[in-house]
């Protein structure tokens, strides 16, 4: 399977690549969203975006593949990388962002604790509260040389014909799912309404998270966990013909979570120091001292 040639570590794969860095993904994810606002044109967004993001999504699309997601599954699903604890995790990638990105504006902890304040602020239940905190966690596989397209980006299923709802859906030309009859009918391997659980959704950090901590947090913070990048569904209301009656439900809860995702990064900075002891306490009620990724 042809794929680009991957940088030697860490630190490469951040400063060489089609994004600056991880979070310029966001940003533009944001700025889409925020420009929708006004305007019901999704298009324009496609045609407004810089360069370097176009470039990201052409390799997103030419190579997320069956075949690709099936491989990254047997890699990394097995979570032998490493043995740590949640809070150890965040550190570990605040580390990573900050050391690959000396211009980002706030540490990634800060971000996630933007996010994860916000929604302890509204009065939302705990498990609310933390998958806000860990819900970017993913992103840790830079670690072990996944390329930006297959750590970040919109999610998608896989294994049937790409949805023209998703964001620069004309580089999907490139992948070769998309002349493949197994995969290229609305319903390829699935059959209809068959519900999300039963899709394979594109590779990145939400769909590893959500098995790293699959046995620790109720349904509702795993679909936040696992669909909050699945704009095409949740937002775009593509995929229609393969939902279960039951994913109503659970495509509310990802819209709950995402509008804190979206909408709460923001310059003030965040006491770290003073916010960890509540942190910690709550992620020791739901997960063990260290878990395996």
């Amino acid at each position: 399977m042809q794929q680009p040639p991957l940088p030697s570590g860490a630190g490469a794969q951040h400063r060489a690549g089609p994004l600056d860095n991880l979070d310029q993904w966001d940003d533009e994810l944001r700025s889409r969203y925020l420009a929708r606002r006004t305007s019901p044109r999704f298009r324009d967004y496609e045609q407004t975006a810089k360069p370097q993001v176009r470039e990201f999504y052409r390799l997103n699309h030419r190579y997320q593949t069956y075949d690709f997601v099936q491989a990254k599954h047997r890699q990394f699903l097995s979570l032998d990388r490493a043995t740590m604890g949640i809070w150890e995790a965040i550190e570990l990638l605040n580390t990573l962002v900050d050391d690959s990105d000396p211009d980002i504006d706030l540490p990634q902890i800060e971000h996630l604790l933007q996010t994860a304040e916000a929604i302890r602020a509204d009065g939302k239940p705990d498990w609310f509260i933390l998958t806000g905190l860990i819900h970017d966690l993913g992103k840790i596989l830079c670690l072990w040389g996944e390329p930006q397209w297959a750590v970040v980006g919109d999610t998608f299923p896989v294994g049937c014909a790409f949805s023209d709802r998703i964001v620069f859906h004309e580089f999907f030309e490139e992948n070769p799912d998309r002349h493949d009859v197994r995969y290229n009918s609305p319903c390829g391997m699935y059959a209809p309404h068959c519900g999300l659980e039963r899709l394979t959704m594109s590779w990145g950090h939400d769909e590893y998270l959500y098995h790293v901590v699959r046995d620790h947090l109720p349904p509702p913070a795993l679909a936040m966990i696992r669909y909050h990048s699945c704009y095409p569904i949740h937002h775009e209301g593509a995929y229609a013909h393969l939902l279960a009656p039951e994913d109503a439900s659970t495509l509310q809860w990802v819209k709950e979570f995402n509008r804190y995702d979206l909408y709460t990064k923001r310059e003030e900075r965040m006491d770290v120091e003073q916010l960890q002891p509540f942190y910690r306490e709550l992620i020791a009620k739901y997960f063990p001292h260290r878990i395996r990724w």
